[in-house]
């Protein structure tokens, strides 16, 4: 991998004022992990976001010059943050690095080949996974991993297995996960929903329960009811 420079100053100062005058000037506050205490620093964002340029989705290797000092250090970006709503870079995460000791980075998929299902059967080519963890020595981090697709038919799918990580490079992720599938085309599975078999639901019809008729007062015992008493005397 190439490693590109960045020039970065040390603070003394931290809190929320102090990063906001420090962006205010330009500037982006950051920490530097990995030593016997993480560095508060400064950086300048228009340099990170050149170094990410195009290289999006995988770790960056950077040999650090501290400002005012001899000698360098050598980290990679291990998180930035933005601003969600103007998307400016607000903080930078670095990990001091050793040349020779093993790192778990993330690194891009990059699909190669044009699939058979794309091109025989009008599919459409779906990245599952955009990225994938692997273990290196810094010095051997590649810029990415590449995905041979062009076997791919409707249905098939590339798993983390199936991928080849280059020499001295070690993927560490479940080799069952799907990397790269080929959908059916769009028209075919609008076509498939509608074939569905609609599941009608019956609504739930509550009928209204009639009040009872109002009886009169129950007749008094050896005493018939009074409609038979108006029936004798009619008599």
């Amino acid at each position: 991998m190439d490693m590109q420079e960045l020039t970065i100053k040390r603070r003394a100062a931290t809190g929320k004022q102090v990063a906001k005058r420090l962006r205010r000037e330009g500037a982006v506050p950051a920490i530097l992990y990995g030593g016997a205490h993480p560095e508060p620093i400064v950086v300048d964002p228009r340099s990170v976001l050149r170094m990410i340029h195009g290289r999006e989705g995988t770790t960056q290797l950077l040999t650090l010059k501290v400002e005012g000092e001899s000698g360098s250090r050598m980290a990679i970006i291990r998180d930035l943050q933005f601003d969600p709503v103007t998307e400016s870079l607000v903080h930078v995460d670095l990990q001091e690095v050793a040349a020779d000791r093993a790192i778990t980075v993330r690194v891009a998929v990059h699909p190669v080949g044009e699939a058979a299902g794309v091109r025989e059967q009008k599919g459409i080519l779906n990245l599952a996974l955009h990225e994938v963890e692997v273990s290196c020595l810094p010095g051997d981090i590649p810029q990415r991993i590449d995905a041979d697709v062009s076997q791919l038919m409707i249905g098939d799918v590339l798993t983390v297995g199936d991928l080849k990580a280059p020499e001295g490079v070690r993927i560490v992720m479940d080799r069952g996960l799907a990397v790269v599938t080929v959908r059916p085309p769009m028209a075919e599975e609008v076509v498939a929903a509608e074939a569905a078999p609609a599941v009608v639901v019956e609504p739930e019809v509550l009928t209204e329960r009639k009040p009872k008729e109002e009886e009169g007062p129950p007749a008094e015992e050896g005493k018939k009811p009074a409609a038979k008493k108006a029936e004798k005397a009619e008599k």
